[in-house]
């Protein structure tokens, strides 16, 4: 695979990651940047695992992931994207943090790299070092995810609540576009 490739497909499993990273950094109104960097880090180290777990589980029974990783892509973005949109329409302590909670940010991150799990299976089947890979599309991930944070940041207090609609919108929808693509296929 290519060095081309490689950012190619770096970029496009860290594309979901970066929309939710938006969403995440204008919901919480003003996060900090320690804040952009961790959450950078948590999408990044998913996204970089979930490639290298998809290869191995594909090298071991690629027929059983991929029976079933579009119903664990819907579950796990569908409820996190209900999550996001119940907690937008909640009334709520607005001094309290809102989703930075570490199982929160951890579920997300792993409902997002669902794909990347299935594009690393695939990846099983192709002369590719998967190290290598991973390690591009984690640290795309981070960059991106970190960078989406601070954009989120200037949005602004005020498109908190909207901008956490919105991501919630685009996990679920995400999350059934998944599905209608594996089950029509």
């Amino acid at each position: 695979m290519s060095p081309a490739t490689i950012l190619v497909l770096a970029l496009s499993m860290s594309v979901d990651a970066f929309a939710v990273s938006v969403g995440r950094g204008a919901a919480m109104g003003r996060p900090r940047f320690a804040e952009a960097l961790r959450t950078g880090m948590v999408f990044g180290l998913v996204e970089a695992a979930t490639p290298v777990i998809g290869w191995a589980a594909g090298l071991a029974a690629s027929s059983y992931v991929e029976a079933v990783d579009h119903w664990i892509a819907f579950a796990l973005l569908g409820g996190v994207g209900l999550h996001m949109l119940a907690s937008a329409f909640s009334t709520r302590d607005e001094a309290a943090p809102r989703g930075r909670s570490l199982p929160v940010l951890l579920a997300t991150a792993f409902g997002t790299s669902i794909d990347a799990m299935a594009v690393g299976v695939s990846l099983a089947f192709l002369d590719v070092n998967i190290w290598i890979t991973a390690a591009a599309i984690g640290l795309t991930t981070f960059i991106m995810s970190s960078g989406g944070m601070l954009i989120g940041r200037l949005v602004g207090e005020r498109l908190g609540r909207v901008a956490e609609v919105v991501a919630g919108l685009a996990l679920v929808a995400l999350g059934a576009t998944i599905l209608v693509e594996h089950l029509s296929a």
